[in-house]
């Protein structure tokens, strides 16, 4: 994903799920809700992180769940947003078709961020 996990994060787990036609990337840790706003902000989203509806549906719940975690999508009040790198030119990630982001609230005031890529 080419993502620098920020200085200070915690329970920082990771993985590629390897499948047929591409391979899944998943990324989480446990970081303030301002740095987890910046990381999303530099992710060029679609649209803003919103809290996700009881249909919502996820690539990552099953891999993150793999991890040790808690499927983002079953988390109450997660937000979520996706991104397309190709779409908006970002060079960075440009191996990288989508990515979908979910910010859940962790312990203290902080929150977990969950990033898969495909």
């Amino acid at each position: 994903m080419r993502i620098q996990v920020p200085e200070g994060s915690t329970e920082v787990k990771g993985a590629v799920r390897v499948q047929p036609r591409e391979n899944v990337y998943l990324l989480s840790f446990v970081t303030g809700e301002r740095t987890a706003e910046s990381m999303v902000e530099d992710l060029r989203p679609d649209s803003p992180l919103t809290v996700a509806g009881e249909s919502s549906s996820s690539l990552s719940g099953k891999g993150f769940e793999h991890l040790g975690l808690t499927a983002p999508q079953e988390i109450k009040g997660v937000r979520t947003a996706s991104a397309c790198p190709p779409c908006v030119g970002d060079s960075r990630r440009r191996h990288i078709q989508g990515i979908e982001i979910h910010v859940g609230e962790a312990k203290g005031q902080r929150v977990r961020l969950y990033l898969t890529a495909y």
